[in-house]
């Protein structure tokens, strides 16, 4: 059985057949749409290039060749491991042999009530729905979610305002100087960015900060993080702490696996225990709890490098590794001043990271290497010119 019904659990489906599974296979989903690309949404879909059928991750003729027990529309509301069940919120029980966790996580709220979130298919219509040239769109939080919206909204003639508590937007994950560079692509775009600033109500007609100011809008958007879809294993005797606590095999339990969005695993290429919310992410993790489930006897560390890309105004941005608690970033191509450049990270002694804003895509590729090698840092930088 697979509970999520995205990238993660498509994924996961997938595999079990593609390695010979041919039992029964349930795959619930809350959401009422089969499975679709979540990327999409703060970007072609928000913006009106894509109509609401175009994320799907398959067709229905796709999805039928699966053989699925396919139950959308409903949620997982518990887990019996000794009995090896999934109790669901319309009151029914499903057992299971093996299990892959892949619930994903859910917008972060505010108090207050009316303010968009944005992770649905159902939330980017609802907003793409009001967004219009002239009207006010206030953005609660400048991560990479909260910018691309707030791109999205400009190229539509939406007058936008993007609050972001921390002094430089993004800095926590790849730096100040890489952090101000995508804020100025805002503010040259015409964005009103305001750092520092704390938002503690959001409404449908604007925001109030913590100092007592009152900005006013048209529509709201909270992108202020998200939290992980474990209330469901209450009581199940799962270890969840930021998400469900896995060891290098994605393992979380007796039979019980996760992927995706969801999964805290031990990643043994860094050395650490990581939950990345990254859409290739998902499918590769997908695959591998599903591999690892189906033949644990022949079980494989999940050790990836993690990538991601963001699309924001004419900027492509693109990763590689794990950027988070770094210790030293520096350009190894082109410069930040022109807003095209190559940043390599370092974490201890090794390269840990890589990103590229408006670099082809062979310029970031060649890092991947290092950073699956763990190139001493001294070795990596000794062949580049540093800025």
């Amino acid at each position: 059985m697979i509970v999520g019904g995205s990238a993660a659990g498509l994924a996961a489906a997938e595999t079990l057949r593609r390695e010979g599974y041919d039992g029964t296979l349930t795959l619930i989903g809350d959401e009422p749409h089969p499975p679709y690309d979540r990327p999409p949404l703060s970007k072609q879909v928000l913006a009106g290039q894509w109509d609401a059928d175009r994320p799907r991750l398959r067709t229905p003729a796709d999805l039928d060749a699966l053989g699925l027990d396919l139950r959308l529309g409903v949620a997982a509301a518990g887990l019996d491991t000794a009995g090896r069940t999934v109790r669901l919120a319309d009151g029914t029980s499903v057992a299971y042999d093996g299990l892959v966790v892949a619930t994903g996580v859910r917008p972060r709220r505010l108090p207050g009530e009316g303010a968009h979130v944005l992770r649905t298919l159902d939330d980017a219509l609802a907003l793409r729905g009001r967004l219009a040239a002239g009207r006010h769109l206030v953005v609660v939080g400048a991560g990479f979610l909260g910018a691309e919206a707030a791109a999205v909204a400009r190229g539509l003639g939406a007058r936008v305002t993007l609050l972001e508590p921390a002094p430089v937007p993004l800095a926590h994950a790849v730096g100040e100087a890489v952090g101000r560079v995508l804020s100025r692509a805002h503010l040259e775009h015409g964005v009103d960015l305001r750092t520092g600033v704390t938002v503690v109500e959001a409404g449908a007609d604007g925001v109030r900060l913590a100092d007592g100011t009152v900005v006013e809008a048209d529509e709201v958007l909270v992108a202020a993080g998200s939290l992980p879809n474990t209330e469901w294993l209450d009581g199940s005797g799962l270890t969840v702490e930021d998400g469900v606590v896995c060891d290098a095999y994605c393992r979380a339990a007796p039979g019980v696996y996760a992927a995706g969005d969801v999964a805290r695993w031990h990643n043994p290429l860094f050395g650490v225990a990581m939950r990345i919310e990254h859409r290739t992410n998902a499918a590769e993790q997908g695959m591998a709890a599903a591999r690892n489930l189906l033949r644990p006897g022949a079980s494989k560390p999940f050790a990836p490098v993690p990538y991601f890309w963001s699309d924001q105004y004419d900027m492509k941005i693109q990763a590689y590794g794990y950027l988070r608690g770094h210790d030293e970033v520096s350009v190894a191509d082109g410069d930040l001043s022109s807003g095209r450049f190559l940043a390599v990270y370092r974490t201890g002694d090794h390269v840990s990271g890589a990103l590229a804003v408006g670099m082809p895509p062979k310029a970031i590729r060649s890092w991947r290497q290092a950073i699956t090698t763990r190139t001493p840092w001294r070795d990596a930088m000794g062949a580049v010119s540093v800025n």
